[in-house]
């Protein structure tokens, strides 16, 4: 029996930015024995995803095929699953990060893999929970994994330097490390700057000044950790700002970037620059839907488009200069 219709956005080839996006009618997937189908209500835009459509992630063969529906951080409610799923059932509401190889995020249904779908309290809206996945996860991990924060606030006193602090891993990455231990300095834009303070950072530098690029703590501290969200910033800047064994967490790395990380291990050097790529697990997802439950993190919504103004919401992504997170809404 052939599947019914949905609204779809797809491109076709590497490149062309928002202007190759095509608005499509393409048949509702099929869940295979470990997924669940979801009628998406909220989708978020990550950079990685225009940067596959660059043709970035060439040399790992993604997208696997065109065309391409993009995007992988979705929220919905489940309207079938598959033969072998346990969790879900029928009407369960549901975050859900999707592969990078298939997509699928743009459109008005999508399948995801029970091990990358987490449940969804009614307290916790679609768009806040869109927005967590890659985003979240990322702040969550490199600040616990790599960092040294301990979320409940029980590990040893730390200074947290978080660049790009209004953007949609750094506004996040802001309200974790205050849920440890540790005292933040952030930059951002001097338009944002009350924005980041309201976050909870200790400290704002305006990037465009000479202190903010130079990252200099306006209390002098030194850095245990960077949570770096941007791009275009030396080791050489870094560098007298770190403790003793300070770390550089490079969310975005680059060829420069994997250089010096290869460099500092090469010499043994105390301070590392650490190039970081996150992996979504289910209890990750769970546990940061929680925090947004208990109001101890919030989603911060940039703006809201359509399915139908997708390419705009693509545009604005790519322009770089949202503050929080980017929601598409079918």
């Amino acid at each position: 029996m052939a599947r019914k219709l949905m609204q779809a956005v797809h491109y076709n080839s590497y490149g062309g930015g928002s202007a190759s996006l095509k608005h499509v009618e393409v048949p509702v997937p099929s869940p295979n024995k470990n997924e669940v189908l979801l009628k998406l209500e909220a989708i978020t835009i990550n950079p990685i995803d225009w940067k596959i459509q660059k043709g970035l992630l060439r040399p790992l063969f993604l997208p696997r095929h065109f065309p391409h529906i993009p995007c992988t951080d979705v929220a919905g409610e489940v309207v079938e699953v598959g033969p072998q799923v346990k969790d879900f059932k029928v009407g369960d509401k549901v975050v859900a990060k999707l592969t990078h190889q298939y997509g699928g995020g743009f459109a008005e249904f999508a399948v995801a893999s029970e091990s990358l779908t987490a449940a969804r309290p009614s307290e916790v809206l679609a768009a806040e929970a869109a927005a967590l996945p890659i985003a979240g996860l990322t702040a969550h991990d490199a600040l616990t994994q790599v960092a040294g924060v301990k979320l409940d606030g029980s590990g040893q006193p730390k200074n947290i330097l978080v660049t790009a602090a209004s953007g949609g891993v750094g506004h996040y990455a802001v309200q974790l490390a205050k849920l440890g231990n540790t005292h933040v300095t952030a930059t951002c834009g001097a338009r944002n700057i009350d924005f980041v303070k309201g976050l909870g950072a200790d400290e704002v530098l305006d990037y465009r000044t000479p202190e903010g690029a130079a990252l200099t703590s306006p209390s002098g501290r030194k850095y245990d950790a960077v949570i770096h969200c941007t791009t275009g910033i030396p080791w050489s800047t870094f560098d007298p700002n770190l403790t003793e064994n300070g770390k550089v967490v490079d969310l975005t790395p680059g060829l420069s970037s994997l250089t010096t990380f290869a460099l500092k291990k090469f010499t043994f050097s105390k301070k590392q620059l650490v190039p970081y790529f996150v992996t979504v697990k289910r209890e990750g997802l769970a546990y940061l839907v929680q925090l947004v439950k208990d109001g101890k993190l919030k989603t911060v919504i940039d703006s809201k488009f359509p399915l139908s103004k997708a390419e705009d919401a693509w545009a604005k992504s790519i322009d770089g200069h949202a503050t929080g997170k980017i929601i598409v809404e079918p």
